[in-house]
């Protein structure tokens, strides 16, 4: 485990070429919070942060960048799209556009429905080579279906046109999970959400990386999943808070083992 009370742009150029298996990120959404007064942000910051994110990624590495986009007189800037399509220039496949559904949205008074998602655009470099997807119980489990390419012959299907349907299917790409509040972090990542990620995109002892730790949700959900993490964190109350819970969960995993 390595933590940097850093900008995450001067110590990303310190990890080589295709060392990291997995990101699972949030980053600032369009100067919406100043953290402190620690934000500088805009393209001429996210373009780099993206092209060090491509370089140190490995084949078949996965980005999960989780965005959102202000919304300045009336429009949506859209630069969540801006960055996936950046990234996509630049090398990354967009495996998945993914949404964050929040059951527990804040409430706003405004001319348009309540604002209840997040992208979580899901990037890779060539195929992902991991994917342990959830599963969820399929409502038809043991049903016999007719595939949709069955052959018919003589008015009547042939016996490789039907299947029955599985206990399990894999989850949608709609997360719906409630936000988190404390810890003393205005925009904390929920750990079902990091730990969701962490076990579809990655196995036991890769090593997974969040340039903007912020409270450290995704270090803590790695280090309690047996990965190792590499995180980055400018603000030193932030960073402080990060340390603190990935710590805990260093003592909480060794107590489990005695």
């Amino acid at each position: 485990m390595k933590l940097y009370n850093s900008d995450c742009l001067i110590e990303m150029k310190n990890i080589p070429d295709n060392y990291i298996d997995l990101t699972v990120t949030s980053p600032p959404y369009d100067n919406l919070r100043t953290y402190n007064d620690s934000l500088e942000w805009g393209e001429h910051v996210w373009k780099p942060i993206i092209q060090e994110l491509y370089r140190i990624t490995k084949d078949g590495g996965v980005v999960v960048w989780v965005v959102g986009d202000a919304t300045i007189k009336g429009s949506e800037t859209g630069t969540s799209f801006k960055q996936a399509l950046y990234a996509k220039e630049i090398g990354f496949n967009l495996h998945d556009t993914m949404i964050w559904q929040k059951p527990n949205p804040i409430p706003t008074q405004s001319t348009r429905y309540q604002q209840e998602f997040e992208y979580m655009f899901v990037f890779s470099k060539q195929k992902p080579k991991t994917f342990n997807p959830i599963k969820v119980k399929s409502k038809k489990a043991g049903v016999i279906v007719k595939k949709h390419r069955a052959k018919k012959d003589n008015h009547t299907y042939n016996n490789e046109g039907f299947y029955r349907v599985q206990g399990e299917k894999i989850a949608g790409n709609i997360f719906s999970i409630s936000n988190t509040k404390g810890n003393g972090h205005p925009a904390i990542f929920p750990e079902q959400l990091a730990n969701d990620h962490i076990i579809s995109w990655s196995n036991e002892n890769d090593i997974v990386f969040d340039p903007f730790m912020g409270s450290g949700t995704t270090g803590k959900m790695a280090i309690l999943n047996n990965r190792n993490f590499i995180g980055i964190e400018k603000d030193t109350d932030y960073f402080n808070i990060a340390k603190k819970r990935i710590d805990e969960a260093i003592a909480d995993k060794a107590g489990r083992l005695f």
